[in-house]
């Protein structure tokens, strides 16, 4: 009885991956169990090779899914952008925005391009992947901390502009960026030990290998997020007890500590889903950072645009907050009011 041939794996690249091949039955014929080869047998070094390059294959796809998903929200909050944002004179609030706005498109469009690009045969070696690797780090690193300078100003706005906790939080904020620059230089002197087995296998970029205290590149950040979250959620219990005695209608006080907490939160989660996918015991595959670039990117814009809106919709009289109706809203907040609000107390205490 003859059988067709099955090729479970060919071998390529400088004799890297072995060639296996085994028999497989034509229709209708039977191979004894005992006696029979099985079937799709890899050695460890075929099956360590698979998974990786099925690793590799996950940011191809992922990074598309953060691009187009920083274009929809684009796309959809553009109104919003141009009513309350553009028709600003320029501040530093509208520099912000802008920065975190555009800067995550164009982040977004840089992970794809750099992605495929580098999935093209012949493109990788040792000293692009291991420069590729930090700079990845670094863009994505600048994304963030222009959005933790917005969130140390939330807190500041809500404690009615304390400078000891401004200055408590901007030690910290140094102090994170410390934290995440050593992690940063301690990796990249052994990142080329570490994908010096792999960086020859024929992969679609450069090998998905997390070792060593890389799991701790983002723990900094996340921390302190954790730490400007704790600020919001005290602020948030201590002005809802004060609301209920009062039975006061939502002001944009309520509004800004409202946000503080579900996007300080979400920001804060996405850094501890960062660090889960690099610690291996989880199982949790890499995305890539394209995702993690465009939900802190859309988070923080949305944030700055809520503000917006609900300042358009209150005057502030003499420290006391006055709701006015939907229709009568006012134009987009002047020159530097959206941090006038806060420098002259005007989000009254509980």
């Amino acid at each position: 009885m003859t059988y067709p041939y099955y090729l479970v794996a060919d071998r390529v690249n400088r004799a890297i991956f072995r060639v296996t091949i085994h028999p497989s039955p034509s229709i209708g014929s039977k191979l004894p169990l005992s006696t029979g080869p099985e079937y799709f047998t890899m050695s460890t070094e075929e099956s360590q090779f698979l998974a990786l390059y099925e690793a590799n294959l996950i940011p191809l796809r992922v990074c598309l899914v953060g691009l187009t998903w920083g274009l929809h929200d684009y796309f959809v909050t553009i109104e919003d952008e141009v009513h309350y944002i553009w028709a600003q004179n320029f501040n530093f609030s509208k520099f912000m925005f802008l920065w975190i706005r555009y800067y995550t498109l164009a982040l977004l469009l840089f992970d794809v391009v750099q992605i495929h690009v580098f999935a093209l045969p012949g493109v990788t070696s040792d000293n692009i992947c291991v420069a590729m690797d930090s700079i990845i780090r670094v863009v994505g690193a600048i994304s963030l901390w222009a959005v933790e300078i917005i969130m140390q100003l939330r807190v500041y706005a809500l404690y009615q502009c304390s400078r000891k906790i401004a200055f408590f939080n901007f030690v910290l904020f140094l102090g994170s960026i410390a934290g995440y620059m050593f992690v940063l230089v301690h990796n990249a002197q052994r990142r080329r030990a570490v994908i010096a087995s792999a960086i020859a296998l024929p992969l679609p970029g450069c090998p998905s290998i997390h070792t060593g205290i890389e799991w701790a590149q983002w723990v900094p950040a996340t921390i302190y997020e954790g730490i400007l979250f704790g600020f919001a959620l005290y602020k948030t219990i201590q002005s809802n007890a004060s609301q209920l005695r009062k039975g006061n209608r939502i002001s944009l006080r309520s509004i800004l500590l409202r946000d503080n907490l579900v996007y300080f939160f979400g920001i804060a989660c996405i850094l501890v889903f960062n660090n889960l996918m690099v610690v291996g015991v989880t199982h949790i595959p890499w995305f890539s950072y394209g995702p993690f670039h465009a939900a802190v990117g859309i988070l923080t814009t949305r944030m700055m645009l809520n503000v917006q809106k609900a300042a358009g919709r209150t005057a502030f009289i003499s420290g006391l907050e006055e709701e006015f109706p939907e229709e009568r809203s006012r134009p987009p907040l002047a020159v530097g009011e959206s941090w006038n609000v806060a420098r002259n107390t005007q989000l009254t205490s509980s």
